[in-house]
């Protein structure tokens, strides 16, 4: 269980502007194994297309409320808040809409702070949530600035693969400029290599070039490149429901344990 010494939930958003590298796979299954803890989790799916949505089982026909109602203001957090199938974690979905938002909010003084007054609100406070993920889409726009200063700090996943380290410097930058300017306390939690295949040379030198930059700020966890984890999206389940044995829930198992770890050393910091 998290430990809530700090008011509100830890606010943690999973962010890299580079596609394909595992983010919402990311993002479905960490939330399903810190529920499994029995944390109570609550995943904002920020991404127009809707993946994490879809992968938790919410169809297009139940998006009602969604992020993009909620950024607008015309629902609340606990009006836009979902049940998955799995126990201890929620969703609130998202749909193709929030593709406008950066046209929609550009002459909105304060579009940097619209998640951050949601997520660190009275509202989302009473919902009682020990932590909440932000699925970021693959870029680095208004809503993934919005996440960076809504959240207290970032995980990002990096692919095992050749340039992986080039497009971390981008995501660096962004978020030192979020700090001077929005969010002081921002902080990266963790970089997860994921995608990751121990037979193959490369993976094993990304890994060892990360943890050679990065130190510490690397998690000790890697996930693997497992068919389990690539099935269970067609089936709307995190990999942990689709096959609770595989090597992939093992990861994401392992994973969630150091970010409970972590968040509970900054909390009480």
């Amino acid at each position: 269980m998290a430990n809530n010494t700090q008011a509100g939930p830890a606010i943690i958003a999973i962010a890299n502007q580079k596609g394909g590298v595992g983010k919402t796979t990311t993002t479905i299954n960490l939330g399903a194994a810190l529920a499994e803890r029995k944390s109570k989790v609550l995943l904002i799916d920020l991404d127009p297309q809707g993946n994490a949505s879809t992968g938790l089982g919410i169809g297009y026909d139940k998006r009602d409320a969604t992020t993009y109602d909620l950024l607008s203001g015309e629902v609340s957090i606990d009006e836009a808040v979902q049940k998955t199938t799995v126990d201890g974690l929620d969703i609130i979905p998202a749909t193709t809409d929030l593709s406008s938002a950066d046209l929609e909010l550009v002459d909105n003084a304060k579009r940097s702070f619209l998640l951050r007054d949601v997520l660190r609100g009275d509202a989302a406070l009473a919902l009682g949530y020990d932590y909440i993920l932000i699925d970021c889409p693959p870029s680095l726009n208004i809503l993934t600035v919005n996440a960076m200063v809504a959240a207290h700090s970032i995980i990002v996943p990096l692919q095992s693969e050749f340039f992986a380290l080039e497009g971390l410097s981008q995501l660096i930058l962004t978020v030192r400029d979020v700090r001077q300017t929005a969010n002081p306390d921002l902080r990266i939690e963790g970089i997860a290599l994921t995608m990751y295949d121990q037979r193959n040379n490369l993976s094993l030198q990304v890994e060892d070039d990360a943890r050679e930059n990065m130190g510490d700020m690397v998690f000790k966890t890697v996930i693997p490149r497992n068919v389990r984890l690539s099935e269970a999206p067609s089936f709307s389940v995190p990999v942990l429901s689709y096959d609770s044995a595989s090597k992939g829930s093992a990861a994401y198992r392992a994973l969630a344990g150091e970010v409970i770890e972590r968040t509970k050393k900054k909390r009480a910091a």
